[in-house]
């Protein structure tokens, strides 16, 4: 590469960063301390017997260690792990008369560290069971959940409805504690522990609430989304969980409104949590950067966390995931603007596995000295993803992995938006240029809505596979697209990229195969039809193959909608990459966005490999005085994960990458660019609302400072 001595020079005389002035202080007394959204937590789920064995003293030394300035530790639900005089909440046969929760809490507000508890309200043990079995999950079937002495509970019933809020209670009046976390919230019908569905709750207080409810509906006993009973038990559900959640808030909040509220849920908290596991394959190493981006683009007035699961699965909790996945997942964390959060089975000494916890230390420590530059951030991207719901499975989530693969490894900036969030982000919808929806099968009329507004103020569509197959009309009308075969398989059907002014990474193939579905559509409504389906031909030896002739379907379709566009892909391309890999069909998606998005790659070019994640965000001095703004206008961050030691089934270490370059949007003239991890400024130039700037070499991860 060829070096610039003079931008080098002149890198080199502008200031070193003045962290100094930049050091994070105490919140402001009226300002709730999580609105800084600086955390780094430690979560210690702590088995029964170690509140025998836990010491106070040695678990404070190993959170300073970390630099961790959240403690996140049991205290009660399925059991007590306090002194409790309530009669209906099992208290932890080995917990010590020295009350271990209280001497925690008083060690880790003395060192300035915060502590919320765990809650897990979804199981009560068997004494409390046998004296109240009418509080517990009955299946169709008449079946219980029972993990050995514990037995899932009803939401419904007097133990949620009533005895969880006087657990809670005695705690706030007991301890002063800085938050709560609920873990398992709402319905339980599924065993995790051993991956077991059991059917919808038929206790006798779900019978009841849900009739007062519907009208004198009766439960349903079967999951069927075409039954109008089954959808109102969905509301019934939503409406009970939130009443819930509601009823806590006016509790805490009461007792002390400087407590956080944390959980998987989003109405009525304060911290949003989820969780990045490993335990299926393909392995996803964009779990927390999937996570984060859907959690706080969908609900941005919330601080999310998102957790990196130490243990490998629930059979294997004392096994941890690899240090390389752990890195990536914290990197991720915090380049999309949650805090540092980690799950530990148990205090951290005699741990049964530590090879992470270097690994923690490190990024924890990093975080910490850099703490201004993370947690207040605004996107840049002008295009979004829709997600399929918050915790994404099944068919719908490998197609939504898929395209999001195919945009990581381009690196294109992108948001991520929940499907059902939608009607509350319209104004925010029609900011992006393009909108992907990935086998999104279904979206209230509402949210409709808000795609018909963006597409007739200028946002293009991409669609796929069986995205809003179940609403006929708003396909015809959005796309110019009728079903004729919803389903199809399409292993030994080809597409024709034939159309080079749209398919220009495809000058050396004709046909693209495929496998899995290739649905069938009529697309003479749209204004365009590409991709021309070629029949299935002749299988068999090669003496006799061939045959593929047009079957006078198309697997592209495209509408015009004034200046914007809205094309449909009715294949299961993401899937198909996701499973395998093949860059032909990354590259139909790729040519499709700069068909109808030109622009897509001006935020950022770079000749960083596939495998560098690429998250450049708008920044915001992350102080005390800032914590209760969203404004992000100090410059721009640009964070570099390094995903070379990922081989698809195993975490290495990373390769160093060298000599990269950046070509950035940038609508001012930086006063400095800084590299984190080089601790000093880099050679750059600026003209005409273009930035470029050179990166010599990367390890595991970079965040380079691009100061106003």
């Amino acid at each position: 590469m060829r070096k610039r001595p003079v931008l080098l020079l002149l890198a080199l005389l502008l200031p070193l960063p003045m962290l100094a002035q930049k050091k994070s202080t105490p919140s402001n007394p009226g300002t709730p301390w999580w609105k800084q959204n600086n955390l780094r937590l430690i979560q210690t789920n702590l088995p029964a017997y170690e509140a025998a064995t836990l010491n106070p003293d040695s678990l404070l030394q190993d959170l300073q260690a970390c630099s961790a300035n959240v403690l996140l530790i049991n205290a009660g639900g399925i059991m007590a792990f306090y002194p409790t005089e309530l009669d209906f909440h099992y208290r932890n046969p080995y917990l010590k008369p020295n009350n271990m929760l209280g001497e925690v809490i008083r060690k880790c507000h003395a060192a300035n560290i915060r502590v919320m508890v765990r809650f897990d309200f979804s199981r009560v043990h068997e004494s409390i069971f046998k004296a109240h079995p009418d509080w517990c999950y009955i299946s169709p079937k008449g079946e219980r959940i029972i993990n050995t002495d514990m037995y899932v509970v009803s939401i419904n019933a007097p133990y949620v409805q009533d005895r969880a809020f006087r657990i809670i209670g005695e705690v706030l009046d007991k301890y002063p504690i800085d938050g709560i976390f609920l873990n398992m919230p709402g319905y339980q019908v599924r065993n995790p522990y051993e991956d077991q569905y059991h059917g919808i709750d038929q206790n006798a207080y779900d019978q009841k609430r849900f009739a007062d409810y519907s009208g004198g509906l009766a439960l349903p006993t079967e999951e069927n989304k075409a039954d109008p009973v089954f959808q109102k038990y969905l509301d019934f559900k939503k409406f009970t969980v939130e009443d819930w959640s509601e009823r806590l808030h006016k509790l805490v909040k009461a007792k002390n409104p400087q407590v956080a509220i944390c959980t998987y849920l989003d109405r009525h908290v304060d911290i949003i949590r989820h969780e990045s596991q490993t335990n299926s394959l393909p392995y996803w190493p964009y779990s927390a950067s999937d996570n984060v981006s859907n959690a706080g683009n969908s609900f941005p007035n919330h601080v999310i966390s998102n957790s990196s699961i130490q243990q490998i699965s629930f059979q294997s909790r004392y096994n941890a995931v690899e240090p390389e996945e752990v890195a990536i997942r914290l990197y991720e964390n915090i380049a999309n603007g949650s805090g540092l959060d980690i799950s530990l089975m148990g205090d951290l000494r005699g741990y049964e596995d530590e090879r992470n916890f270097e690994v923690v230390k490190k990024i924890y420590a990093h975080h910490r000295k850099y703490e201004p530059y993370y947690g207040r951030y605004a996107s840049v991207a002008k295009i979004a993803l829709v997600a399929p719901g918050s915790w994404p499975s099944g068919l719908p989530m490998q197609e939504y992995r898929g395209l999001q693969l195919m945009l990581k490894e381009a690196h294109i900036p992108f948001d991520i938006l929940e499907d059902a969030q939608l009607p509350h982000l319209a104004e925010k919808v029609k900011q992006y240029q393009l909108l992907l929806l990935p086998d999104i099968t279904y979206l209230r009329p509402e949210a409709v809505q808000v795609l018909r507004e963006a597409v007739r103020q200028g946002t293009s569509l991409i669609a796929t596979n069986r995205t809003l197959f179940d609403q006929p009309d708003v396909l015809r009308e959005l796309f110019g697209a009728r079903i004729v075969q919803l389903d199809h398989d399409g292993s030994g059907n080809y597409l024709v990229p034939e159309d080079k002014r749209i398919f220009k990474r495809f000058a050396q193939q004709k046909m693209l195969f495929w496998k899995f579905n290739l649905s069938l559509y009529d697309l003479t409504e749209a204004d365009a039809r590409q991709l021309p389906i070629l029949s299935k031909g002749r299988p068999g030896p090669p003496e006799i193959i061939g045959g593929h002739e047009p079957t006078g379907y198309h697997a592209l379709g495209i509408r015009q909608h004034g200046s914007a566009r809205a094309a449909i892909l009715p294949i299961n391309l993401g899937r198909l990459y996701y499973l395998h890999g093949y860059e032909q069909h990354k590259n139909i998606l790729l040519d499709v966005i700069d068909y109808l998005y030109p622009e897509a790659r001006q935020l950022v070019t770079t000749n960083a490999p596939e495998r560098v994640e690429v998250i450049l965000q708008k920044y915001g001095n992350n102080l005390a005085a800032t914590a209760s703004t969203r404004h992000a206008d100090d410059g721009l961050i640009l964070h570099l994960i390094n995903l070379t030691g990922f081989s698809g089934n195993t975490y290495f270490a990373p390769l160093p990458v060298r000599d990269l370059t950046f070509r950035l949007a940038c609508a001012f003239r930086p006063s400095r660019v800084f590299s984190m991890q080089q601790e000093r400024p880099l050679p750059h130039r600026w003209a005409d609302g273009y930035l470029e700037l050179e990166l010599s070499t990367l390890t595991d991860y970079d965040g380079l400072i691009i100061d106003r």
